[in-house]
């Protein structure tokens, strides 16, 4: 369900960028195909899921823009400008402690829907943890049972003993190996 809420937005903006990279509809203006691209699509990274079947994609605080910030529920300009003023950020625990103190705890904890640091599986705090949307104690306490994670392939054997493949696709989206 989680996913169709960002397929939308997230398609929106990836079209947009498409096409402005693409030259838009106006190609044939003459002007050389390898001109540089307008800085906002430069500046627009996504982090893509660790896996290529994991749904949607999460952005990145320390890389985003401030349109696509912006763009996220609950983004209000004084919290896009705190998050671009305190990069690059360490972990979640900093941009929740950003985002909580501009636009509230609830309004952040809903933006890490779509907004997103991906933690280290094996070195992320409990704290850090917990701020991963729908994750309580129980679950936090399963993440850090089995470290240390070798493999993606383990995470996903692990954690799938407690929850169904498709919210381990969405926990996955939330992490990484380093």
């Amino acid at each position: 369900m989680r996913s169709k809420r960002l397929f939308v937005p997230v398609g929106i903006l990836l079209l947009s960028v498409l096409a402005i990279g693409c030259g838009g509809a106006d190609s044939d203006s003459g002007e050389a195909e390898d001109a540089a691209p307008p800085e906002t699509i430069e500046a627009a990274t996504l982090t893509p899921a660790t896996d290529a079947a994991a749904p949607g994609v999460l952005l990145n605080p320390n890389d985003a823009t401030a349109e696509a910030l912006g763009a996220v529920a609950g983004m209000t300009d004084a919290a896009v400008a705190a998050l671009a003023a305190a990069r690059p950020f360490a972990n979640m625990v900093d941009v929740h402690a950003v985002l909580s103190g501009t636009i509230g705890e609830e309004a952040a904890l809903a933006a890490y829907e779509s907004l997103w640091l991906p933690l280290s599986l094996n070195d992320a705090s409990t704290e850090e943890i917990l701020l991963i949307p729908d994750v309580g104690d129980r679950m936090a306490h399963e993440f850090e049972e089995y470290r240390p994670y070798t493999d993606m392939d383990q995470f996903r054997r692990e954690i799938g003993k407690y929850v169904d493949e498709e919210e381990v696709a969405r926990l996955e989206r939330y992490v990484r190996l380093d």
